[in-house]
C-alpha cells in the first residue's frame, strides 16, 4: 500500500511517499480502505518528535481517516466489509490502508461526502470529550450563566479543524459561542459558521472584548489551543464557577498566575491530550460521541469544514499549509 513515512525528525521535508506491507486488522479490528486523511497540528508536532505514537502505533501519522472497510479482523460484530466510516486512530492514517479498532469506528451518514468525512472524527472527539456536559454543554443547565440562554463559550482558535467544528457543535447545542481568529477575514468566516461574537486577536484584547459582550460577567467555559501566553487573560474572562480547558499549547507552556483569582471565582483549569488517553477511555468517548453527537452530523448542523484536499503524496505540503497557519477548516489527504 501507498503511505507517508517520516525520514527522520524534523518539519515537512522530512516525510517522503513510500510502499509498506499492507497491514492485517488484529482481534476487534478492521481494515479500512482509505478515501481520505486528516491533518492535524498533532502529526506536525509527532515529525519534532513531540507527539510520539502510542506503543503499537505505526510510525507514520495520521490520526483519522474515512473510507470503506476492506476486512473484518477476528470478534468484530455489527460491522460489515463495504460499510462507510470513518475513524479514530492511533496513529498510520497517512495510508492508502489503514487498521482501527471497531470500537473507534463511526458510521459515515448517507448524505456526507465520505472523502471529506475524514475532518470529523478527531476534532469531534476532541471537543466533545472536554466539552460535553461542562458547564452545561449539551444538558438542561447552563453552568454560571443565564440557564434559559444556554451557556457562553469562548474558542481559542476558531479557524482551526478543532475551532470550526466546536463552533458548529456548540451552536447546534444550543451555546453561545465567541471565538478568536487572526485577521479581519478570517473571524468573518467563523461568524458565517455560527459564531456570536467574532474577535481578531491580533487587533483586539479578546479579553476586553468577552468583557464588553458579557456585561462584565465573563463566559461560562473556553476552550484554549494556546497555552501559556493566554493564561491570565483566560482566567480573568470566566464568570463564576467557569471553566477554562487547555488542550493545546501552541504559544508557550509556561506561565503564572495568582490562584486567589481562581478561589475567589470557584474557577477550574482542565486539561487533556486525546491521543494519550488509554484506549478504553478512547472507547467511551467514541461511543458517546456516537450516541449524543452522531445524530448532529447526521442532520447536517454539525459537517466538516475542509480548506482542501491534497494528495497523499503532497503530505509535506499540507504540513506547509499548517505551519503558515493558513487553513480554514482542515486539510485532507487523499490516497
Amino acid at each position: 500500500m501507498r503511505t507517508v513515512l517520516a525520514t527522520g525528525t524534523g518539519g515537512p521535508e522530512v516525510l517522503s511517499p513510500a510502499d509498506v506491507p499492507d497491514p492485517v486488522p488484529g482481534d476487534g479490528e478492521v481494515l479500512i480502505d482509505v478515501a481520505a486523511a486528516g491533518v492535524n497540528r498533532a502529526d506536525l508536532l509527532q515529525l519534532k518528535g513531540h507527539h510520539p505514537p502510542p506503543p503499537g502505533a505505526p510510525d507514520w501519522p495520521g490520526l483519522e481517516v474515512s473510507g470503506t472497510i476492506a476486512a473484518l479482523g477476528p470478534g468484530v460484530t455489527g460491522w460489515s466489509v463495504g460499510d462507510r466510516v470513518c475513524a479514530l486512530l492511533d496513529g498510520g492514517g497517512y495510508a492508502s490502508r489503514a487498521v482501527a479498532p471497531a470500537a473507534f469506528l463511526l458510521p459515515v451518514p448517507a448524505g456526507l461526502d465520505l472523502v471529506d468525512a475524514a475532518a470529523l472524527p478527531e476534532a469531534i472527539c476532541t471537543v466533545w470529550s472536554n466539552l460535553g456536559g461542562v458547564g452545561g454543554i449539551g444538558t438542561d443547565s447552563a453552568g454560571g450563566g443565564d440557564a434559559a440562554a444556554g451557556p457562553s463559550v469562548l474558542v481559542h482558535g476558531g479557524s482551526g479543524g478543532v475551532g470550526t467544528t466546536a463552533i458548529l457543535l456548540l451552536k447546534a447545542l444550543g451555546a453561545t459561542v465567541l471565538t478568536t481568529a487572526g485577521g479581519p477575514e478570517r473571524v468573518a468566516r467563523c461568524v458565517a459558521l455560527g459564531a456570536d461574537v467574532g474577535i481578531d486577536h491580533r487587533s483586539q484584547d479578546f479579553a476586553e472584548v468577552v468583557r464588553d459582550a458579557t456585561d462584565g460577567a465573563g463566559v461560562d467555559v473556553i476552550l484554549d489551543v494556546v497555552g501559556g501566553e493566554y493564561l491570565e487573560r483566560n482566567v480573568a474572562s470566566l464568570a463564576r464557577n467557569g471553566h477554562l480547558v487547555i488542550i493545546a499549547s501552541m504559544r508557550g507552556t509556561k506561565a503564572t498566575l495568582d490562584i486567589r483569582t481562581l478561589m475567589g471565582g470557584w474557577l477550574t483549569l482542565h486539561g487533556s491530550l486525546l491521543r494519550k488517553r488509554p484506549r478504553a477511555e478512547k472507547v467511551e468517548i467514541v461511543a458517546a460521541v456516537r450516541e449524543q453527537v452522531w445524530p448532529l452530523v447526521a442532520s447536517g448542523q454539525v459537517y466538516p469544514v475542509v480548506h482542501e484536499r491534497l494528495p497523499l503524496d503532497r503530505a509535506a505540503d499540507a504540513h506547509r499549509l499548517m505551519a503558515d497557519g493558513a487553513v480554514f477548516g482542515k486539510v485532507l489527504l487523499v490516497p
